[in-house]
């Protein structure tokens, strides 16, 4: 996938495979020069804190993407955590469901860190929401199932699907929550010389 050249001169790529990455970068004008997938193991460590955990994900992806002088690489995880559980995306259905049923009538932490990395530099940022999410019955919970759309979602949901009648109250960073904080990335970019399209 190729883009039109910024002005900056660079090339930002993108390395994640998240559409919902991409639409969000398109938000604030930027169109990846390239996207790649990152190849690591996303298991937890033994009683690793959710935030530690995502912080860790995202430089691991950053470091496991080789750049050359003039790319921006762009990196980020997200993470659903009920205390110190990590809610990743789940393997299947069955693991979907427990997730939600867990997540039912409660509130929990939307984690997402993001890493840009530029001439072998790394910078950082995380950013934590919080979401309610009502008490879902056995008829919603196995409508929500049928409908495929916990696949690929940290916590088997997105607030940009139909899981978002779930959710009567968050607080924190909505473009977070989905995959990727624009305020804080759009601030990251620009550290690094990126200007955005509508600037």
């Amino acid at each position: 996938m190729t883009s039109k050249p910024l002005q900056s001169g660079k090339r930002v790529i993108l390395g994640s495979g998240s559409p919902r990455r991409l639409e969000l970068l398109a938000q604030i004008g930027i169109e990846p020069f390239s996207i790649i997938h990152p190849d690591i193991d996303e298991t937890p460590y033994r009683s690793e804190l959710p935030r530690v955990y995502c912080n860790r994900m995202a430089r691991e992806k950053s470091n496991a993407i080789p750049t050359h002088d003039k790319d921006v690489l762009l990196t980020a995880d997200t993470t659903v955590a009920l205390g110190r559980r990590i809610f990743g995306k789940p393997e299947n259905e069955k693991q979907a469901a427990e997730f939600l049923l867990a997540l039912s009538g409660r509130r929990h932490r939307v984690i997402t860190s993001i890493a840009v990395k530029h001439e072998n530099k790394i910078l950082e940022r995380c950013v934590i929401s919080t979401v309610k999410m009502k008490v879902i019955s056995n008829l919603e919970l196995n409508s929500y199932l049928m409908t495929e759309d916990w696949k690929g979602k940290a916590g088997g949901y997105g607030l940009q699907g139909p899981a978002a009648v779930f959710v009567p109250w968050i607080q924190g960073s909505f473009s977070g929550i989905i995959g990727l904080p624009l305020v804080e990335t759009a601030n990251l970019l620009r550290a690094v010389g990126v200007n955005m399209a509508f600037v």
